[in-house]
């Protein structure tokens, strides 16, 4: 397990801006830059939109409204996934001239039907199928331009890595750290890249924690398994493994996680409701 040569720490806070802040962005937000006040540390603020197509930027604004309006502030500037395309590109080729990636040509009807078994989030969890394509089909695929994306070889980088462990932290940033042994292996041959996107969020986020010297990380319990994945992809590309923590879930009435995609109200809505930043905290149990 690597660790992290900052001696100050840092946090981050990577809302990504495909619709208006809620609920459970403000607590992930406020307990990110509580943490940091605790440690005596920083936080920063990072914009993840590698989404070029869902992602606006009226909505990198609205969340700039919105945290200054919780009264939070934070260094400038603001690094931008959009702007580091190229970076995420070279991460991948990493991997690739490890013979750790490989092309996948199945569509998602195929994967579905193929599928036996369902990763951490409960998606169809890939069968391998492309995995042992041999390099002249896969080249001439490629040549033909049929779609693509490139897989994480899981077999082959478990090898690699061997037995991983991580430091987690909690209830409290400032508890004593607890050692967790990592299970990537749980979410297969993901993928990372894909044809006209070099990046996927697994990638990004964990060479954007590198690049910004992140040494703890607070996020959502339902981010716990990710987590595994992104250790491993820490390993592999030789960068420091902050120390996690895992917060508790933001719900609405039916005990469901708060999502843009669900409507939940946005902060930008409550406010014109009348709501103040007390009020949200209040709400929240901060």
């Amino acid at each position: 397990m690597s660790k992290h040569p900052s001696k100050n720490p840092v946090l981050r806070f990577a809302p990504s801006p495909n619709g208006r802040l809620h609920l459970g962005h403000a607590f992930s937000a406020l307990v990110t830059w509580r943490a940091a006040e605790a440690l005596g540390g920083t936080t920063l603020l990072r914009i993840e939109d590698i989404d070029l197509e869902r992602c606006k930027p009226e909505f990198v604004d609205a969340i700039y409204t919105d945290l200054a309006w919780l009264g939070l502030d934070w260094p400038t500037p603001v690094m931008l996934q959009s702007e580091r395309l190229d970076v995420y590109a070279d991460a991948g080729n990493l991997l690739r001239d490890a013979d750790l990636l490989y092309p996948c040509f199945c569509s998602r009807s195929q994967i579905a039907e193929a599928a036996t078994e369902t990763d951490p989030d409960g998606a169809p969890l890939y069968p391998g199928t492309c995995r042992h394509l041999d390099r002249g089909e896969q080249i001439e695929r490629l040549e033909r331009g049929d779609p693509v994306q490139f897989r994480l070889d899981s077999q082959a980088a478990m090898a690699r890595a061997g037995m991983l462990t991580f430091s987690v932290v909690g209830p409290l940033i400032t508890d004593r750290p607890q050692i967790r042994y990592a299970k990537p292996e749980r979410w297969g041959d993901v993928v990372l890249q894909r044809k006209g996107t070099p990046t996927s969020y697994h990638l990004s986020v964990v060479v954007d924690d590198a690049a910004q010297a992140i040494t703890h990380v607070t996020r959502g319990r339902d981010m716990e398994a990710a987590t595994d994945l992104h250790v491993l992809l820490q390993m592999l590309l030789g960068l420091p493994t902050p120390i996690y923590n895992f917060h508790r879930l933001i719900l609405d009435d039916a005990g469901k996680k708060l999502a843009k995609s669900k409507g939940s109200p946005s902060l930008a809505s409550l406010r014109e409701q009348g709501w103040t930043p007390a009020d949200v905290r209040r709400a929240l149990g901060l």
